[in-house]
């Protein structure tokens, strides 16, 4: 139960969280950062992305789900700055989204071999992987069409969807506990 609960928390992670050509896009679309710049900010992202993998690595493995939900809290913060916020603003929102992909990338799958008994956990990895992916694919939908409709509403979406992840994330942290 509580993979299928860390699933559809993951899930609405995954459907807010936008992905770098949409972001890349807004920044050619409102000028928001020179043509040239974007690949450096997608580079600075990148840094903070291997610099958050390495540290939540760490410290999921000293605190478990509490660095997940952490790392959530701040990602989701990427997108009113990315997508709102001039240069300076993106800049910082680059650095956040690196946060979000480097926790997602270190962690969001290790905490599945903590909830999967061994002989299964090639079966679960394969239905977490495929069930985050379809809504990435899907929030992603969603993001390209609000894009159109109204920018502040796709900040919104993208936050909404990331914070209701929380709550799931510390339910599954309360079941851990308790069954421990």
């Amino acid at each position: 139960r509580s993979f299928w609960i860390y699933l559809a928390g993951m899930a609405l992670v995954g459907a807010g969280y936008a992905d770098f050509p949409l972001i890349a896009f807004h920044f050619g679309q409102r000028a928001v950062a020179p043509e040239a710049a974007v690949p450096v900010l997608y580079a600075i992202a990148m840094g903070v992305d291997a610099l958050a993998a390495l540290v939540f690595g760490r410290l999921f493995d000293r605190r478990g789900l509490s660095v997940l939900v952490v790392a959530v809290l701040l990602s989701a913060l990427f997108a009113p700055l990315v997508f709102l916020g001039g240069l300076a603003a993106a800049l910082v929102g680059m650095a956040l989204w690196g946060v979000g992909t480097g926790a997602q990338e270190s962690i969001m799958r290790a905490a599945v071999a903590e909830m999967v008994p061994p002989d299964r956990r090639g079966a679960a990895y394969g239905i977490f992987n495929t069930g985050y992916g379809i809504f990435w694919f899907l929030g992603s939908v969603v993001m390209g069409l609000l894009y159109d409709v109204s920018i502040p509403l796709l900040v919104v979406f993208s936050m909404v969807a990331q914070l209701a992840a929380i709550p799931l994330l510390l339910w599954v942290k309360r079941e851990a506990l308790t069954h421990a």
